[in-house]
């Protein structure tokens, strides 16, 4: 049987005191933080799904038999030929990798792409809507701190 998820209450801000709001601001600055770095990283990640689209078009049957850098890491290259100009290997995620025809890992890494956008406008709009409560509790702790002056 699930346990039943405790329900959530909602607390007016303007009825905090100050360290409470500076514990609310602080739990936003992580959760910002943590929603940012995601973005980030999914931009990433949409940039090299971008970049298998590129270097899937430059196999080209006119480059068959011709000597190219073969990627082992982002950053390590070994001479080949290409010797199949009309498959691909694909890395399909977590060791695997499929073969697949040119148009296929294309439509595969564009079907990434895709997801990875969708998941960015998601998490623009969920960084947005932080963002702005984030600056209704700045200026409710600055309205807090000028009744305290006065």
């Amino acid at each position: 049987m699930a346990s039943p998820q405790p329900q959530q209450q909602q607390v007016n801000v303007v009825d905090l005191d100050l360290p409470q709001l500076a514990e609310v601001k602080r739990q936003l600055d992580e959760e910002l933080s943590h929603l940012t770095n995601s973005f980030t990283q999914l931009k990433q990640a949409q940039a090299k799904f971008r970049t298998c689209v590129e270097n899937v078009g430059e196999v080209k049957p006119e480059n068959m038999n011709k000597t190219i850098l073969v990627p082992l890491t982002s950053s390590l290259y070994v001479p080949g030929k290409l010797s199949d100009p009309e498959h691909v290997i694909v890395d399909v995620g977590t060791g695997y990798y499929v073969k697949k025809t040119r148009p296929q890992a294309l439509k595969h890494y564009q079907n990434k792409i895709d997801y990875v956008r969708g998941n960015l406008d998601t998490l623009q709009n969920t960084i947005e809507k932080k963002q702005d409560n984030l600056n209704y509790l700045l200026n409710v702790m600055q309205s807090k701190m000028e009744q305290n002056k006065a």
